[in-house]
């Protein structure tokens, strides 16, 4: 299998100014979740896809391999991931069998975690489309609700054995099964699944379940504040 390591780092972040190389430990952001890809011992090369000339040398000061530089239009804050891996697909020779896919914004994983994910999706190849690290949630999505004219709206009308008319958003939490908040820490997917399905994902994930406190991705400068604090 040629398994490779995939750190999308796009430069135009608005909540931290150039968050994914701002000094983290005393090192880019980035540069963490390169180093741990380099110590797996399945992954043979390690790419950065970004829209930035600044960013690229970072990454090939910290031996990883890049793409060319992303175009804007897949470079925005509303771009979907898939778009990025379809682009870097196009531009790594021989296309890779797995992609791991490791968020700048999550430094503090290590490799023992890293590989054993690896490890349990080969395990497991032939009956999931992909792999993502999850944490249990004590709140159901069931009792959630968006607001659109003033009007509070339930996410779920209807749920399994819960027609419209039962309101299941009412139902005592009991009857519905535990849930998971996909934590951002690592994702592996088949290339095939991208390539042929047009998915990033796949009908079939395979879950990996994390401590309910590993919820270490950098979106603010509060989380990186307290990330930093948080010891591997």
């Amino acid at each position: 299998m040629n398994i490779i390591a995939l750190i999308p780092a796009r430069s135009g972040s608005k909540g931290i100014p150039d968050k994914n190389i701002k000094l983290y430990k005393g090192e880019p952001l980035l540069s963490h979740s390169i180093k741990v890809a380099h110590q797996s011992k399945y992954i043979k090369d390690v790419y950065v896809s970004t829209d930035s000339v600044i960013y690229q040398e970072i990454a090939l000061k910290y031996n990883a391999k890049i793409t060319p530089l992303r175009p804007d239009e897949i470079s925005t804050d509303l771009s979907p991931d898939l778009d990025t891996f379809k682009f870097c697909i196009d531009n790594i020779n021989p296309i890779p069998d797995i992609i791991v896919h490791l968020r700048p914004t999550y430094p503090n994983r290590n490799v023992k975690l890293l590989d054993d994910c690896i490890e349990q999706f080969l395990k497991h190849y032939t009956l999931y489309n992909s792999l993502r690290t999850v944490v249990p949630i004590k709140k159901s999505p069931i009792k959630m609700y968006y607001i659109e004219d003033n009007n509070l709206i339930p996410y779920f009308k209807e749920f399994q054995k819960f027609k419209y008319g039962d309101e299941p958003y009412n139902q005592a939490r009991q009857n519905f099964p535990d849930t998971y908040l996909h934590n951002g820490c690592i994702d592996i997917v088949k290339t095939s699944t991208i390539l042929d399905n047009n998915l990033l994902s796949g009908n079939s994930i395979l879950p990996y379940i994390m401590d309910e406190n590993e919820c270490n991705d950098i979106d603010d400068i509060e989380d990186f504040i307290n990330s930093e604090k948080y010891k591997i």
